[in-house]
């Protein structure tokens, strides 16, 4: 069996596949509370043994707690503390300008409350506009609160090279970036992968399924002309139109099929295992929505791609069109096709 662990940090080892919380936020449905709680239970069972939250999801770092606390009370202390818990934070929009030192501790010292815990494993930074210049001040304040105890490890969450580049350049020991990194999406690529290689900082990878397109449901699909069910499926499907449009993404999911045949696996997976394999790359974050999703994509862990696998994956890739640019730039264009679809202030109101 491949190593499941990654050290993303002296010390401080993660697993490969990291349990995503967006989709516990309510946005793909009603949430049961005690099933979310044993499902997440069911991943650290399952070898799946690091979370993603936010304190923007509502009610995901309070469900994150509350498998903590029943691994706890059911198995130990020790047990529970091998449960490793990623947040993010993300200030407002409306904010930005007027960031203070104390609004950023604000938000550490209610996700350390709502998770439970004394200490936050990693907190990831988010800035949503550039022209709003606090974000390395923020960091800073985020890196005090290393100092002191309250926080583990600091990294940044889609932030572009340059402006990584002054967080590193301010003494900032940034360990990680999340970003978006798929067989659809690999802007990471324009700039910024090397950048992470010189200054050892690993990706943590979500959208590597592209909200479920990278899946056989699609496979064969007719091109979707109607309004789609979630504002996840309309971001990906933007992906796919810069990538090259539905034809290149079905030769892509018939690459990927006849790998994933050849192996036992599904689409999904092959298309997640291949991420793992890049430059820089810690771990992949993924979302399940029961106990079947976890064991599966617990598997990703265990795929060894051969050179072949990568070859016919790679054929495919070599034909994209884009999306072009940094990390995270089209999104960051309020005024783009991408950046029309964002939610910007989402902890207004929450405490």
């Amino acid at each position: 069996m491949k190593d499941r662990t990654f050290e993303l940090a002296p010390g401080y080892a993660i697993s490969r596949v990291i349990r995503g919380g967006w989709q516990l936020a309510g946005g793909h449905g009603a949430i049961d509370r005690e099933q979310a709680v044993s499902d997440l239970v069911a991943a650290f069972d399952a070898g799946i043994t690091t979370y993603d939250c936010a304190d923007i999801y509502t009610g995901v770092e309070e469900l994150i707690g509350a498998a903590r606390g029943r691994l706890s009370a059911t198995r130990g202390a020790d047990v529970a503390a091998r449960m490793k818990v990623h947040t993010k934070l993300v200030p407002d929009l409306d904010i930005l300008s007027r960031i203070s030192r104390a609004y950023i501790r604000g938000i550490v010292e209610t996700s350390v409350r709502r998770l439970r815990v004394e200490r936050l494993d990693l907190v990831q930074f988010h800035w949503w506009d550039y022209a709003a210049p606090g974000y390395v001040d923020a960091m800073g304040w985020l890196d005090e609160m290393r100092t002191e105890g309250l926080i583990r490890n600091v990294g940044t969450t889609n932030f572009d090279t340059p402006r990584l580049a002054e967080i590193v350049g301010a003494g900032i020991p940034v360990v990680s970036q999340q970003l978006q990194y798929s067989v659809l999406d690999q802007r990471s690529l324009n700039g910024l992968s090397d950048f992470a290689g010189r200054h050892g900082i690993r990706f943590l990878c979500y959208g590597t399924v592209a909200g479920g397109f990278l899946s056989e449901k699609w496979l064969g699909a007719s091109e979707p002309d109607m309004a789609l069910e979630n504002r996840s499926l309309v971001k990906y499907k933007l992906i796919i139109d810069d990538f090259g449009g539905w034809a290149l993404f079905q030769d892509l999911l018939g690459a990927l099929k006849a790998v994933g045949d050849r192996h036992g696996v599904d689409i999904a997976t092959v298309a997640s295992a291949w991420v793992l394999r890049q430059p820089h790359v810690a771990a992949v974050i993924v979302g399940a929505r029961n106990q079947k999703h976890a064991l599966a994509n617990a598997a990703i862990m265990d795929l060894d791609l051969s050179a072949d696998d990568l070859a016919a994956i790679d054929t495919v890739i070599a034909r994209r069109q884009g999306p072009e640019g940094d990390v995270y730039t089209l999104e960051r264009d309020r005024a783009g096709r991408h950046g029309a679809i964002m939610h910007y202030n989402l902890n207004a109101g929450k405490t």
